[in-house]
């Protein structure tokens, strides 16, 4: 695979973007060497300094295993990338290569959120119930305007994960909402029904602030449901 020369700005950037997309769309097979430093240098006409930060901000991502005084070795990123992978894609508009990948995420936000509500139900202090209920409310208020209500969701959610207690799940959440997560593009109607259902984000505030673990934890399972469309989780070309 050849590259083109990096611009004069960010040049450490465009080269951990180009080589980080060659890694994941499979250019390079997992137990592949990359070019040593020295011909990834010539080839972006930059110096081996740009490169050696590049390479460093592959192998954190988990794509790359950096050798000293070896060869660059890729690895299999399905079984060494985290969430920080997508999260990196986010900021290029790019799209991990797997064409459920959207649907993958939305499954992962529902098992959080339902096991998140249970806990939050149990965990939840007086202020925490209090926040929920306010954001229930806030929720009701945003209808009919899917914009404000898509914003209002975000808060509601965010309320029951940071009651639940659970630090991993708050940083998921974190993840998760963080841009589009390179999910690529996906259908408005497939969150349409989701945010409309105003009485079963206020259900879901109750059964939380009543202490009905198992309620809450049905009720979000029910409310995150991921809809049954094969649209969900395409790539862009």
């Amino acid at each position: 695979m050849t590259f083109d020369p990096a611009p004069r700005q960010s040049v450490s950037d465009h080269v951990f973007g180009r080589l980080r997309d060659a890694v994941v769309r499979g250019h390079y097979s997992p137990g592949d060497p990359l070019p040593s430093e020295r011909e990834l240098a010539a080839t972006f006409a930059v110096n081996r300094h740009a490169i050696r930060e590049a390479l460093r901000r592959l192998q954190q991502l988990g794509l790359v295993k950096v050798s000293q005084g070896g060869a660059t070795r890729v690895l299999d990123w399905r079984a060494t990338a985290g969430l920080d992978l997508a999260l990196a894609l986010t900021t290029t508009d790019d799209v991990l290569p797997v064409p459920t990948i959207g649907r993958d995420v939305m499954e992962m936000r529902a098992c959080i959120g339902a096991d998140a509500a249970r806990l939050c139900a149990t965990r939840a202090g007086d202020a925490g119930r209090a926040a929920i209920t306010a954001a229930a409310a806030g929720y009701a208020d945003a209808a009919p305007d899917l914009a404000r209500m898509a914003e209002a969701d975000l808060a509601f959610w965010r309320r029951i994960v940071e009651a639940s207690g659970n630090v991993a799940y708050l940083l998921a959440f974190n993840s998760l909402t963080a841009g589009s997560l390179a999910v690529g593009h996906m259908p408005a109607q497939s969150r349409t029904a989701e945010l409309l259902d105003v009485a079963a984000h206020r259900a879901l505030a109750g059964l939380i602030a009543g202490g009905d673990a198992a309620g809450a934890e049905r009720a979000a399972r029910a409310l995150l449901a991921v809809p049954a469309t094969e649209e969900i989780g395409s790539p862009r070309p």
